[in-house]
């Protein structure tokens, strides 16, 4: 076969290969790439760091500064989409960029701080003072019997534990 008949051959099947990197890549729907956190909509519960696989998401108590500190480093994350279906609030959506290349590795981390609640008896810090809003908020749509678990909400677990049990010591003795 000579080369007039091979181009010919050649043009005639056309491209056999995608144009990437050249063109951009046309990726399909659902397709999971780098995880965007919306700071404003974080509640900094901890379910996207609990069911991250890699550890990519983190959160640490920092009492110095009285937060909760959440970071990602997307040089350890897969990918999974794991922290986008646990997510209560919708905070974390995932995107369709994949390519993460950067100069230096700090580059492939984010981080912010959230205030932390205090517990109302003993001062120890227990939670992220917007995840209990949000947990107050759902009792309140709740209604009725949940008014007492709205103030329960201003207490570390220990002290909830001991209000429980004189509430529960009281209700024994026919409300005494």
């Amino acid at each position: 076969m000579g080369f007039g008949k091979l181009f010919k051959e050649i043009n005639r099947a056309g491209d056999a290969t995608i144009a990437y990197p050249a063109a951009p890549l046309d990726l399909p729907d659902g397709y999971r790439g780098k995880p965007e956190h919306n700071e404003a909509m974080c509640i900094a519960c901890g379910a996207c760091a609990i069911a991250c696989p890699p550890n990519a998401i983190t959160m640490a108590l920092d009492e110095k500064h009285e937060n909760i500190v959440w970071d990602i480093s997307y040089g350890r994350c897969i990918f999974c989409g794991r922290c986008h279906e646990v997510c209560p609030v919708d905070a974390i959506e995932l995107t369709k960029e994949f390519e993460l290349a950067v100069m230096s590795k700090p580059d492939l981390t984010e981080s912010c701080a959230y205030p932390i609640a205090k517990c109302k008896r003993c001062g120890k810090p227990y939670a992220s003072a917007k995840e209990v809003d949000y947990g107050k908020q759902i009792l309140q749509h709740v209604g009725g019997n949940a008014l007492t678990g709205i103030a329960s909400c201003d207490l570390c677990e220990d002290c909830r534990r001991k209000a429980d049990a004189s509430a529960a010591k009281r209700a024994s003795r026919g409300g005494r």
